[in-house]
């Protein structure tokens, strides 16, 4: 007899992405049709992205009122909604393996988008805005960012990308930093490396695309707050695109790419007995559970893994330790933080929310925890079929990030808490300032 849920933790299977059968439509329409039979019975996820909406809409609206009723070729309608946010799997469903039933909503989608990806159906448009590294690439050439950064808030720019990209016109897009990270980062002040019972004492910065383009002061103050606890760090000497836009696309033999660029270098660091962070959730995930899952038998890769946390993970088992520094001093008064979707899967707790905390201890700190999904889940919510759905989704985490009008809002993922931001003005409840936690956490400490 069937179990009815599972009480025991989900596990992961490898992502048998080279095997010819893993591109076989008509199999993968089968497990789908399989899948979505085991969802429409449940219903559980319908509250998350806009997939579980259209599947049961697909269903409710057919002629049979169950899943053989609806049309294969509609399949895709619920492929396209979903963002690889990988709640479902993590949060929401009771049928994920070890559970006989063996369901991955998730990765069954990214097949079904492998799939799409091979027969050659994506959209250009689609391609360039997963391709950071190429459009990133101006950012701290003089006057060229500056043109840029002007030109594209014009009408006639956000037309062109409307047309020629897909991008919505009323998305907010990232500007294009005056001076990267990578080559403005100063080097470390302390060479002493205190190891402590849970964390390695000497750090390795995997700067991300968004933060080298687009926001390098994130990685400024992750640098400032490893200082101020004396903790040594670099650079990583040469990185690449982490592979996360290419992945929610599909296209796995460029994530595959991006892999064979990043991972011999990060296996140096982290065999030299570096921990290696990165303040982007989505990229710290790849490196935690995507590619390991799709190079499950490769060493370096399972060292990467082992050695990649996020910054506040790092931060909070530093202070289990004791080796974390307190003195905080400036008070942050009333902060509405986000929990972003790759940092809730990741199985690491609230460590940012625990870092507020703890500051809260010294200074005052009046925390507003919203943990529910922005909806902007990379480039989906800047694209013109997808935007207006986004901003739908991320309606209540809008309202509620306005309560009690914070001093600030903050999100572990920037583009999430731009997309908030927006939101909060379009509902006429403006934020008074949006800072990542980093750059709160810096402030706190009193540093400039």
């Amino acid at each position: 007899m069937s179990r009815e849920g599972s009480l025991e933790a989900p596990t992961r299977h490898p992502i048998d992405w080279q095997n010819p059968e893993f591109y076989n439509e008509e199999k993968c329409f089968d497990e789908m049709e399989r899948i979505f039979d085991i969802c429409h019975g449940c219903r559980r996820c319908v509250s998350l992205c806009q997939s579980f909406p259209t599947l049961f809409d697909l269903v409710d609206e057919g002629p049979t009122g169950e899943v053989d009723g609806v049309k294969k070729a509609d399949y895709w309608k619920v492929v396209d909604q979903c963002y690889l946010c990988d709640l479902c799997y993590l949060t929401k469903c009771p049928y994920v393996p070890p559970h006989e039933w063996n369901l991955d909503f998730p990765h069954t989608m990214l097949r079904a988008k492998a799939i799409k990806f091979q027969k050659g159906e994506l959209k250009r448009g689609e391609k360039f805005l997963a391709s950071t590294d190429v459009h990133g690439q101006f950012a701290g050439i003089p006057i060229v960012v500056q043109a840029v950064n002007a030109v594209k808030k014009t009408k006639f720019a956000r037309q062109v990308m409307d047309s020629q990209l897909g991008v919505h016109p009323d998305a907010w897009m990232p500007d294009l930093a005056s001076e990267r990270f990578r080559w403005s980062a100063p080097k470390a002040r302390y060479k002493q490396v205190t190891n402590g019972e849970r964390t390695l004492g000497k750090v390795a910065i995997f700067s991300t695309c968004y933060v080298n383009y687009n926001e390098p002061g994130i990685g400024h103050d992750l640098l400032k707050i490893l200082d101020h606890n004396e903790i040594p760090y670099v650079i990583v000497d040469k990185e690449s695109c982490c592979g996360m836009p290419k992945l929610e696309l599909g296209d796995l033999q460029s994530v595959a790419q991006s892999k064979e660029q990043n991972i011999p270098v990060l296996a140096r660091y982290a065999k030299e007995g570096y921990q290696i962070l990165s303040a982007v959730p989505s990229c710290t995930l790849m490196f935690k559970q995507e590619i390991p899952l799709m190079f499950p038998g490769c060493a370096d890769t399972q060292a990467v893994k082992k050695a990649m946390m996020d910054p506040f993970e790092y931060l909070m088992l530093r202070n289990r330790d004791g080796l974390l520094k307190t003195d905080f001093k400036t008070a942050l008064g009333k902060v509405s933080y986000h929990i972003p979707c790759h940092g809730r899967v990741q199985n690491i707790g609230k460590k940012t929310e625990e870092m507020f905390k703890l500051i809260g201890t010294k200074v005052d700190v009046q925390l507003n925890t919203v943990e529910r999904c922005s909806g902007h889940a990379g480039t989906y919510g800047v694209k013109k079929d997808y935007h207006k759905v986004a901003m739908k989704i991320g309606k209540p985490v809008f309202r509620a990030m306005a309560k009690d009008n914070p001093d600030f809002i903050s999100s572990d993922c920037a583009l999430a808490g731009h997309h908030i931001a927006q939101g909060m003005k379009e509902a006429g409840t403006p934020a008074q300032a949006l800072q990542h936690p980093l750059s709160l956490v810096r402030r706190a400490y009193g540093m400039a």
